[in-house]
């Protein structure tokens, strides 16, 4: 592990807004479940996450644009986290928390209706029939995604992996999912929309390359 690494693993520790539980597996409820407004947020407004948030880009820019409602960053990877937690800090842009946990157990985080929107911005695609269950937007996931989202929740897909899209739409009857904006060209079809515009700076690199973004906004039946 390099030393720059170990550096931010040890600042991540001084993070208030940042949660990382120790020890729980298997995974228990969390002490916040349920209570992340009144406990973690200290206001009754709309919780928005995005999940494996890497850096935090997005979560950091909606909470600038949207300083009434709270963002969330949800990813495992410390030294990631370090980039959004540290951002936030820095600006003093009170409206964000970063989570420190696998995806898949992010149902033990959140209590029924707690949730108004996720953001899967640019997940690993997964390839291949084997990678299918790890894939954030699989059955498997959404299910758990259904456990906390409020009625009529939404669920906001940005990728660059055309398979990974394809395969997100062929889904949604089974798990009883309705689509409300699908575009396989983002850029394209709305260029001025500022929360779609938003670019994380891998997107940044694969746009110069010539690649399209998928998006595609669904919500639960």
């Amino acid at each position: 592990m390099t030393k720059r690494k170990l550096q931010r693993f040890a600042e991540n520790l001084t993070f208030p807004h940042l949660i990382q539980p120790q020890g729980f597996y298997p995974p228990v409820d969390h002490e916040l479940k349920g209570k992340w407004k009144q406990n973690f947020f200290k206001n009754e407004r709309d919780i928005i996450l995005e999940l494996g948030c890497g850096r935090g880009e997005y979560t950091v820019n909606l909470a600038r644009m949207f300083p009434n409602q709270n963002f969330i960053g949800v990813d495992w990877k410390g030294a990631r986290l370090w980039k959004g937690a540290k951002d936030s800090q820095q600006e003093q842009i009170t409206n964000t928390g970063f989570l420190r946990i696998q995806i898949q157990n992010v149902g033990h985080y959140f209590g029924p209706g707690e949730v108004k929107e996720i953001w899967i911005t640019f997940p690993d695609p997964q390839p291949g029939k084997r990678g299918e269950r790890k894939r954030l937007t699989s059955p498997r996931f959404l299910e758990i995604y259904r456990t906390f989202l409020s009625r009529g929740g939404i669920i906001h897909l940005k990728t660059d992996d055309l398979g990974l899209y394809e395969y997100t739409l062929g889904i949604l009857d089974e798990v009883k999912a309705s689509i409300i904006f699908t575009t396989d060209d983002l850029y394209a079809t709305t260029p001025e929309d500022p929360v779609l515009s938003l670019k994380t700076t891998y997107e940044k690199i694969w746009l110069a390359e010539g690649k399209k973004i998928c998006y595609l906004k669904f919500c639960f039946t």
